[in-house]
């Protein structure tokens, strides 16, 4: 398990930004502490998107640190309320009497704790209740920052509400706060997500609040809506002409109120925030603004923790899987489910951000690439995007419908059959086929085979899409001839609908059906984070990314080779689509070349890296975000300056100088092994993976994967591993040769002697006496525990060299040590730990 050291080495690198705060020493940790926190974001209790996700598993991580003094506000959504919130009273005399002052002037809101992890106060302010005064806040809008709010937009209508709510709260808050408190009065923190909760961010800056505000955009609306646009965004940014490309883009899309509202929010807050690398550079042009500090979003761990299990939990889901899929084939034709591989792509339906047309494209060569190579495998590939429907297909449901009939029918016969066997024996005769299997279960059996026979197709889609005729799916899936026939080596299903458990056609939650996929496909173009791949991560199974994706490049920067752990990312900025697309038809053919026992070792890797999403581990962007926002809205708190420094690249720069290494088990020449994103200099990746397993003797393993390792490598050790070598070579020479003078003492003196005066000559007294103090009080013996630590940073071959010393090491000890007794009985044990495996 010793290999686990390198993801725990990044995972303590990390989590060491959290020193760097620094309370102690930029501000007085008391006052800090008596913070209060509000993160507002519209959906708190309100699933929506992918913000939802990270504020739901965030909340325990926030709640751990900041206790009752962080409470989470949105807007009253009545049906989630009534099933996730406990409504109570706020502990906070403060907050208490706030919430009094804004029911008096008739504003209906909820104050409970969200029924989740962690168990946050929430605040929920009901929209309707106020909406009779948004003229006048549309004018305070206007007067303060002339941003009109058309009255057609109705959603912005309702965020413009919701902000003014959170604003007219914040400032009762603070009154109350402040008369409760003497001398230095405790801060306030507030942390507004996206746009639609950017208007609370407007106004409490425009009221003049004594609050530190922070802004997360985790997607722009200018940029998701050029890429939507097939627009070459990120390699021409800094060719736009931005004030005019704003004005003009925006007003095409009926959305230039909001833009102006989002960057006006950023360019208001205290603390601006992004959730990956590539937002915040699309921020840098599009808003006119770089992200003070990167906010990657993390999961909650425990959700999926499945430990040692999580092979078996595949196993399971994959059979649940092959149970559809043979009502949706079968009887059409068969193929060998033990050779068929799951693959899938899923999200909002944004055909071309989410990269579903070069995924489309890329399974058509690869069909093509698998018919050529005469390959028996089949590729099942899944595209599971919400679209407008009028009920199930028809053929499906049949389908599905009489094999599940052919399979009670079985079951039964075979009850029936195990019944007629036992009485038959009990009689004292061997059975025959007669006595166990009667005329009438044949007729039964005929019936339903007959029933699943069908002459067509097996269809694509499971439900009937309204006006297929243009839905860009099917419309690509014809280009691209794939109509699911007989000697076709890719399938395709398309599932217009999110998975439920109670679907009666794929009765599988999403976990359960990615848990039971082999492959994750998400070629994304714009991806400000990607929690889909993220969730295949921490599931133990293996995904395609992109570079530009926030999760693409999250690992692409932590990761010295992302592909030899399961993650494949495909250069979606560098090159052209067309190079993108057989990039990735490249992935997914090496991805069938994999033996099932190389994909277990791959999700083995997978799973590993679980521990870098954790909100354990994360969560410290969020404690700088904060720190920061304080420093810049109340600098007289603090001793010095924090505000330059980055929770992404803190003093030491230790993040910024380590990578997660590749596995043990593959080889150290570049030349040897994939590369991690292939850009505008990499050259073409070598056909075979290079893959690990904990369980998994490593020279059978190389030996499974083809690999070898180079000849022209010279292998490097850290300078402190070779002291290490050099103390074990002194301490195996001292204890070897007193063996020897025990044993021959007129011989070999001199000899002795000699090596001594030898050793005195080329190391430094210092060492000697280090190694001598060392070795007088036990230290040296321990260490087999600091060369595992550091056994990734090994090349094979000089880890095996060294394995043999310390076997060596530990026969003589245990010569010495027997020697007093019976040196012929201790010979057998040392020959058999020579000898061990």
């Amino acid at each position: 398990m010793h290999r686990r050291a390198s993801v725990g080495r990044f995972i303590k690198d990390v989590s060491a930004s959290a020193d760097v705060l620094g309370l102690d020493k930029s501000i007085d940790e008391g006052i800090y502490k008596q913070k209060y926190v509000f993160e507002v974001a519209w959906e708190v209790v309100n699933k929506v998107g992918g913000i939802y996700t990270v504020i739901r598993t965030k909340a325990a991580t926030t709640v751990e640190e900041l206790g009752d003094r962080y409470v989470l506000i949105g807007p009253l959504n009545e049906v989630c309320m009534r099933t996730e919130v406990d409504i109570v009273e706020p502990a906070s005399e403060p907050l208490k009497r706030a919430l009094q002052k804004l029911r008096k002037h008739d504003i209906n809101l909820v104050f409970g704790r969200w029924l989740i992890e962690g168990y946050p106060y929430v605040l929920l302010f009901d929209i309707g209740s106020s909406a009779w005064r948004i003229d006048s806040w549309k004018k305070e809008l206007w007067d303060n920052c002339n941003i009109g709010i058309p009255v057609h937009d109705s959603e912005c209508n309702d965020a413009l509400i919701f902000g003014a709510l959170v604003s007219w709260f914040l400032k009762e808050f603070r009154d109350e706060l402040d008369a409760e408190t003497e001398g230095v009065k405790p801060p306030i923190v507030a942390h507004f997500h996206e746009w639609l909760a950017g208007c609370g961010l407007i106004f409490t800056r425009t009221r003049h609040l004594n609050v530190a505000t922070i802004f997360t955009t985790h997607a722009t609306l200018l940029g998701r809506y050029l890429c939507a646009a097939s627009v070459d965004l990120y390699n021409n940014l800094d060719k736009f002409d931005l004030d005019k490309a704003c004005f003009f883009e925006a007003g095409d899309r009926n959305i230039y109120h909001r833009y102006c509202l989002e960057r006006a929010a950023v360019h208001c807050a205290h603390a601006f925030t992004t959730v990956s690398k590539i937002t915040g550079l699309e921020s840098k042009y599009l808003l006119r603004r770089e992200p003070d500090i990167i906010t990657p979003n993390g999961l909650n761990l425990i959700k999926f923790a499945a430990l040692h299990e999580f092979q078996n939990r595949h196993a399971l889901a994959k059979q649940k899987l092959n149970q559809f899929i043979q009502g949706h084939f079968y009887g059409h034709y068969d193929f060998d489910l033990d050779k068929t591989l799951y693959f899938f792509i899923a999200g909002r339906y944004e055909f071309q951000n989410k990269g579903a047309d070069i995924f489309i494209e890329a399974l058509a060569r690869l069909n093509h690439r698998l018919q050529e190579q005469g390959s028996d495998v089949t590729v099942v590939a899944f595209l599971i995007f919400p679209a407008a429907t009028n009920s199930f297909n028809v053929d499906s449901f049949r389908a599905q419908a009489i094999v599940k009939q052919l399979r009670e029918t079985c079951n039964d016969i075979q009850n029936d059959m195990g019944t007629r066997l036992f009485e038959v024996c009990l009689r004292g005769r061997i059975p025959t086929g007669a006595d166990v299997l009667h005329q009438e279960d044949i007729v039964r059996l005929k019936r339903c085979i007959y029933a699943t026979q069908r002459n067509n197709l097996p269809p694509i889609c499971t439900h009937n899409i309204v006006q297929d005729n243009i839905d860009l799916v099917l419309c690509n899936l014809r280009r691209c001839r794939l109509f699911n026939n007989r000697y076709d080596r890719v399938k395709v299903i398309f599932h217009p609908e999110f998975l439920s458990s109670t679907n009666p056609l794929l009765p599988m939650d999403y976990e359960e059906f990615v848990r039971g996929c082999h492959l994750g496909v998400f070629p994304s173009y714009y991806e400000p984070w990607g929690y889909t791949p993220a969730e295949c991560t921490v599931m133990g199974i293996p995904s395609v990314t992109t570079n530009l994706s926030g999760f693409g490049c999250f690992m692409e920067e932590h990761i010295e080779d992302p592909a030899s752990y399961g993650i494949y990312i495909v250069d979606r900025r560098f090159q052209s689509v067309d190079a993108s697309v057989e990039q990735l038809t490249r992935c997914l053919h090496e991805f069938c070349q994999y033996s099932r026992r190389q994909r277990v070792i791959l999700r083995n890797r997978t799973e590993r890296l679980s521990e870098l999403l954790d909100w354990k581990n994360l969560g410290v962007y969020y404690s700088r975000a904060r720190l920061v926002a304080l420093y810049r809205q109340r600098p007289d708190l603090f001793t010095h300056d924090v505000e330059r420094v980055d929770a992404n690249e803190d003093d030491t720069g230790s993040e910024k100088s380590f990578r997660l290494c590749r596995p043990f088990s593959a080889p150290p020449s570049p030349s040897a092994s994939r590369s991690s994103s292939p850009n505008r200099t990499s050259g073409r990746s070598t056909p075979t993976s290079t893959l690990d397993e904990d369980e998994v003797d490593e020279n059978t393993e190389r030996l499974e994967l083809g690999l070898q390792t180079p000849e022209n490598t010279t292998p490097h050790l850290p300078p402190f591993l070779l002291l290490l070598l050099l103390l074990l070579l002194l301490n195996l020479h001292l204890y070897l040769a007193q063996l020897l003078l025990a044993l021959l003492p007129h011989f070999l003196s001199p000899i002795y002697s000699a090596s001594y005066q030898l050793i005195h000559s080329f190391v430094p007294s210092s060492l000697i006496s280090y190694f001598l103090y060392f070795r007088s009080h036990g230290f040296l013996d321990c260490w087999t525990t600091l060369f595992a630590l550091a056994s990734d940073l090994l090349p094979h071959p000089v880890y095996l060299c060294l394995s043999m010393c310390e076997r060596v090491y530990m026969v003589v000890l245990k010569l010495q040590f027997h020697f007093s007794r019976s040196l012929a009985s201790s010979l057998p044990v040392a020959l058999m730990m020579v000898s061990r495996p």
